[in-house]
């Protein structure tokens, strides 16, 4: 037989790539803190019901997209293709709108049957964010703000923030009219998707990728001449106040996004270091989703980078990750190995990475692998140390070496710390 092999759309993400998506994370994570964000964790799998209530069963994601199945109690049920639907159930079945404003972060896996390709998979991973029980157009450009923090933060430069607005229910119901009576004449022209959108999800067809039907899109009605005043309001200010904050933009009347829940601000981060797949993050208002399904009107706002996008990113711009040991530790014989088991724990338990080999080969041997470990300082423990409870400390940075008691090692790590840092920025 065969080796199994991961699925078509999956990929195993070994320690040396998983060293940039720890990156991503703590910074991620400390830019969320800083502005009070809190973290939640919510299912992989939902009720398929809530992704086509939430995310609109016209859309590609429902309609062609979903890992669906039905389990042994007989019900449908969907492995989560994007965050927003989830969080949004939780706010209601937990009763969050009674405890005000709610500004929570996640992480994790989603599912989406896609073609693969480079940055993206059929299991990937976001980032999201939801600020949820605040209409202010300060709220939109909050969380515009914060992912372009986390992205700087990470190194990023090349950055364009592309912003629309859609209005709300009144407003695409307007445009959704004109941008028919529009394409219609066209509709032979227009590629085979865009031709089953025309009436079941129109605007649909304004980020069509076909070169054809971008061409017809172009003279197209905008969807900002439709806006009412109200949207013309919110959108001003959210304007304005990016402005204020020196967030440069570009406005993209075709930028619609693709599920059904968005309305007024809609927006994308991309990058110009990622090719086709250029957008790293995306998001915008929805303030009817929670009422849709079931809960109390209330306005929210959010967005979700794409992790494997920005990790391809940073591996372009950045040197992997130090993951080097600060210590590597290298015996031979059976009592300096059980010494140093010991020795390696305690060292651990004092703050510091220890790498210990447990090859038992020989000296020259373990020696090359803490050469190649990147660690500052090598223990040694043969025959001769663990009789006398010594060890040797090598630096390997400046090749010195000397003979110290094990316990006087261990009852100055307060120097041995210092050094470390020491030889590791010279």
């Amino acid at each position: 037989m065969g080796a199994i092999q991961a699925l078509r759309g999956t990929r195993d993400i070994l320690p040396e790539e998983v060293a940039y998506w720890q990156r991503v994370e703590a910074i991620a994570r400390g830019v969320l803190d800083r502005a009070a964000y809190r973290e939640v964790r919510s299912p992989l799998f939902e009720q398929t019901e809530l992704f086509a209530r939430g995310i609109g069963e016209a859309t590609d994601v429902v309609g062609k997209e979903m890992y669906t199945f039905r389990d042994r109690g007989d019900r449908s049920v969907t492995l989560r293709p994007e965050g927003t639907a989830g969080i949004a159930r939780a706010f209601i079945e937990h009763g969050l709108h009674a405890r005000g404003t709610q500004r929570l972060w996640y992480g994790g896996a989603m599912f989406r049957y896609e073609r693969p390709q480079a940055g993206r998979q059929r299991q990937f991973h976001q980032l999201g964010l939801e600020l949820i029980g605040c209409a202010a157009p300060r709220a939109d450009v909050e969380t515009i703000a914060i992912a372009t923090d986390i992205l700087r933060a990470l190194g990023l430069q090349r950055l364009r923030l592309q912003l629309n607005s859609v209005g709300d229910a009144a407003d695409r119901q307007r445009y959704r009219r004109a941008l028919i009576e529009y394409l219609t004449p066209y509709k032979a022209d227009l590629d085979a998707d865009s031709q089953g959108r025309l009436e079941r999800n129109p605007l649909r067809i304004l980020d069509s990728k076909d070169e054809r039907t971008r061409a017809i899109v172009a003279d197209a009605p905008s969807i900002l001449d439709a806006l009412g005043s109200e949207s013309q309001a919110h959108f001003t200010a959210v304007q304005q106040q990016l402005s204020d904050l020196g967030i440069d933009f570009a406005l993209d009347p075709c930028l619609v996004r693709g599920l059904d829940y968005y309305t007024h601000t809609a927006f994308e981060i991309q990058s110009d270091d990622l090719g086709a797949q250029a957008t790293v993050c995306g998001g915008g208002r929805y303030n009817g989703l929670i009422e849709q399904l079931g809960g109390p009107v209330t306005p929210a706002v959010g967005w979700a980078i794409g992790i494997e996008r920005l990790v391809l990113l940073l591996q372009e711009l950045t040197p992997p990750p130090a993951i080097a040991p600060d210590l590597y530790v290298v015996s031979r014989g059976d009592r300096a190995e059980a010494q140093a088991l010991v020795l390696a724990q305690k060292l651990r338990h004092a703050g510091f990475a220890v790498e210990l080999d447990l090859s038992g080969s020989g000296f020259a041997k373990q020696f090359k692998r803490a050469d190649r470990s990147g660690a500052i300082g090598c223990l040694v423990l043969g025959e001769e140390e663990a009789a006398t409870d010594t060890l040797k400390l090598k630096w390997l940075p400046v090749q010195e070496q000397t003979t110290l008691p094990q316990a006087q090692l261990l009852a100055t790590t307060a120097e041995l710390h210092a050094r470390l840092n020491s030889l590791r920025h010279q």
